[in-house]
């Protein structure tokens, strides 16, 4: 996405406990007025950020290789994970091998009045990293903070929902 104030870049979306930088994009600080452009802002964040935990969260829980650290060269690390992203979509795309693959609720889902049912995969047992997680500085740089301004303003006007206000 291009604007004159700048270059959206791929970006990863992450909570409150991230940095926000050039690459990862967490919502605004505390608890925005009802309507708000950084209430829709992390509210959108938010259903595009559970996407990706469904998918990871659900591949994570049949292929629990992907649940910890792959002491492997990247390449082959490379293949594994693609190799249960084919087979995650093989078993998906198929209607007899889909009803067993995804049982029904394992996805976290949002239900009318915005109430967030949490999905099966978030049941299991989490495994823990073996490796010590070191902490990096938090500062967010302005060109951070100029992308997250043009996404929210984005989804105030050509990236708008109908229905957003509803859980705003």
């Amino acid at each position: 996405m291009k604007c004159t104030e700048c270059t959206v870049p791929y970006l990863v979306l992450a909570d409150k406990a991230f940095a926000l930088n050039n690459f990862t994009m967490k919502p605004f600080e505390g608890t925005p007025k009802r309507g708000s452009i950084e209430r829709i802002f992390n509210y959108r964040l938010s259903r595009g950020r559970r996407v990706s935990e469904n998918a990871f969260g659900l591949l994570s829980s049949v292929y629990r290789v992907l649940r910890k650290p792959m002491l492997l060269e990247t390449e082959k690390a490379r293949e594994i994970v693609l190799a249960t992203i084919y087979l995650h979509n093989f078993l998906r795309k198929r209607a007899d091998s889909a009803k067993l693959y995804t049982f029904p609720g394992p996805l976290d889902t949002e239900e009318n009045g915005g109430v967030l049912p949490v999905g099966r995969w978030r049941i299991d047992q989490p495994m823990s990293s073996p490796l010590p997680m070191q902490n990096i500085p938090r500062r967010s740089t302005n060109d951070a903070k100029r992308i997250r301004l043009h996404l929210a303003r984005h989804f105030i006007t050509d990236g708008t929902i109908p229905w957003k206000n509803n859980y705003q």
